[in-house]
């Protein structure tokens, strides 16, 4: 049993479509609560964070002096939430956090990274998340996570809740990437990042991939999980705003989540980006709740 703390994370300021903001609601909608329940979990709904500038301001979608867009909100956000999820971890508590876009994680791992000495990160995306503003071509901050918890880019965004970087190259992992862009190439190359594109994923099978990613993480104390639905294929999702074609199944990221739930080597997780405007019948929400119950130990038989 996992006492699990349920946290909204209803931020649109790390990109510019509308209706992300609007994910953790369509997740509860679903039944998320309930199914944590039926698992044999105790989960304390946190509510919604709502940082200083709430979440339905409308956004600038304009870069600013440092190549960012929404630069302001994005801090607020970050700090607000990085001190409720730190909270809930010294309360003991595994944080889950529900997005909201993928800039949520820079608030988000930098309140659960100082409780560990080595935090080992899996993330699976199609995307890399690891751009700074001189490499992103959009300056959407939802595609820089990564690279502000490793200490690149904009200093005020590096030093939420703590100055200085939050993780150390060799413990992340990514899972399922298929679009990156070419200074996220050139920088993952550089500083040797274990990266598993779909293309390692159809050779090797996600199974072997998860269990290669624990075995690479295992000098880590401890493992969070940031997993975006445009890893799945467009064919299985609809609600969501970057989508990339040739992702990954539906069933297959459930056989592999058993792997990694079984592991339990899991502290906290994001689960980022349902965006219930571009979806039909809000259908991403309820994959979402299926990927959900996988990870709290859900198996197929």
């Amino acid at each position: 049993m996992v006492n699990i703390d349920l946290i909204g994370a209803p931020t649109s300021f790390g990109q510019q479509r509308p209706g992300v903001a609007l994910g953790p609601d369509a997740l509860r909608f679903e039944h998320l609560i309930k199914k944590l329940n039926e698992l044999g979990h105790e989960v304390t709904d946190k509510g919604n964070v709502v940082g200083g500038y709430g979440v339905w301001k409308e956004n600038s979608n304009e870069k600013d002096k440092n190549g960012l867009i929404n630069l302001s909100e994005v801090l607020d956000y970050s700090q607000t939430l990085a001190s409720v999820v730190d909270e809930s971890v010294s309360n003991k508590k595994f944080p889950f956090i529900i997005g909201g876009d993928h800039s949520l994680s820079i608030g988000s791992i930098s309140g659960i990274s100082h409780h560990y000495d080595n935090l080992g990160v899996i993330w699976i995306d199609a995307h890399g998340d690891i751009n700074s503003s001189e490499t992103s071509p959009s300056g959407n901050i939802h595609g820089m996570p990564v690279g502000v918890l490793l200490g690149e880019g904009h200093e005020q965004l590096v030093d939420v809740h703590k100055s200085g970087p939050k993780l150390k190259h060799e413990n992340i992992v990514f899972i399922g990437v298929r679009d990156l862009d070419s200074g996220e190439q050139s920088y993952i190359k550089a500083h040797n990042i274990k990266c598993h594109t779909m293309s390692d994923v159809r050779t090797e099978r996600l199974t072997v991939v998860i269990k290669k990613a624990l075995a690479s993480l295992e000098h880590c104390d401890a493992i969070h999980l940031s997993l975006d639905v445009d890893s799945l294929d467009p064919m299985e999702i609809e609600g969501t705003g970057t989508k990339v074609n040739g992702g990954l199944f539906l069933a297959e990221l459930l056989e592999a989540l058993t792997v990694l739930s079984a592991s339990d080597r899991l502290v906290s997780c994001d689960l980022v980006e349902v965006n219930p405007l571009l979806d039909k019948e809000n259908n991403t929400a309820k994959k979402a709740v299926e990927i959900a119950s996988f990870i709290f130990g859900k198996r197929l038989l």
